[in-house]
């Protein structure tokens, strides 16, 4: 499980062995008490299915006491055992680049430089490298929204697709790559939307992104009712709940609205928010714990006719 987003230049780490219920409550505690666009917690279970390990990621120096004296409640002592240590920035590329294995999600494969021999003759290749960005198709929400969009072109071809927060840009570019056709995609976050720049040019997709800078679908070029039948956003529940309004009024009337960035306890929240503005459930997928949603309008919920 994670809160928050990897900052974009992480220059600290604080790692702590304990237990599943104690690395949960430090995950929901520290992720509310630091700032997620800076801050990045995470909590994965050890191989001998008992220990967890929890990582923070800071972009800047944190205050250890602090920290220390925000997890005393919940692991006492073991507070005191928590290390701390500084991350230079080329041991981070290189570190993530090692464990970067390709992704596959239908004829998609997301890959690095490193793994270009995995490509098979019949894939959609996109190249991502370890990045400043959010995204490398590695973690569950990207992959979840990258399932979400092959059983969505089985069904139908879009004429106009969105993606919503789009990091490193890999889901505008499956739908760009999958459809030959322009697609719109967003970043509040500058070094984001540069990243996913150099990322299209890479992949041979420049012509085919229409990428703007902006919070939700605040830019001309997303900001148009009704137009989009795909719409993606892959961002965390409290801004997916507040841009309920904003991200429905887009969306096309038979159109598709793939909502990720979720764990399990978010889900009644979201869908409730999504539902006062007439979507529906569709479909969901869970992997590694991360929910992706696939919602319509009126969508399966559709009341029978009596």
């Amino acid at each position: 499980m994670l809160e928050g987003l990897p900052p974009h230049r992480p220059s600290h780490v604080l790692r702590l062995l304990t237990d599943e219920r104690s690395a949960r409550a430090m995950t929901d505690l520290l992720g509310e008490m630091f700032d997620p666009t800076e801050t990045a917690v995470a909590a994965f279970e050890d191989a001998d299915g008992r220990t967890w390990l929890l990582e923070a990621y800071f972009a800047d120096a944190p205050d250890e006491a602090y920290v220390r004296s925000l997890i005393r409640p919940v692991i006492g002592a073991a507070a005191d055992t928590a290390e701390f240590r500084t991350i230079e920035q080329q041991d981070w590329v290189r570190t993530s680049l090692e464990g970067l294995k390709p992704v596959r999600a239908g004829r998609f494969v997301i890959h690095g430089s490193h793994d270009r021999d995995a490509v098979r003759s019949n894939d959609l290749p996109i190249e991502i490298e370890a990045a400043l960005a959010f995204g490398t198709g590695h973690h569950g929400t990207t992959l979840g929204c990258l399932r979400a969009l092959v059983a969505a072109l089985k069904r139908r071809r879009p004429a106009h697709v969105l993606d919503v927060g789009t990091g490193t840009g890999i889901l505008a570019f499956a739908a760009a790559k999958a459809l030959r056709q322009p697609v719109v995609a967003g970043d509040l976050d500058p070094e984001a939307v540069r990243t996913a720049r150099e990322n299209a040019r890479a992949n041979g997709l420049g012509p085919y992104l229409k990428l703007y800078q902006g919070a939700g679908v605040r830019h001309r070029l997303a900001d148009r009712s009704r137009h989009f039948d795909l719409v993606f956003a892959n961002i965390l529940a409290r801004p997916l709940r507040l841009l309920a309004p904003t991200l429905s009024r887009v969306v096309a009337p038979e159109g598709v609205l793939v909502l990720s960035g979720l764990i399990e306890r978010d889900v009644p929240g979201v869908l409730s928010a999504y539902r006062l503005q007439g979507f529906a459930l569709v479909s969901r997928g869970v992997i590694e714990g991360w929910v992706a949603l696939v919602l319509m309008r009126g969508g399966a919920a559709r009341r029978p006719r009596r």
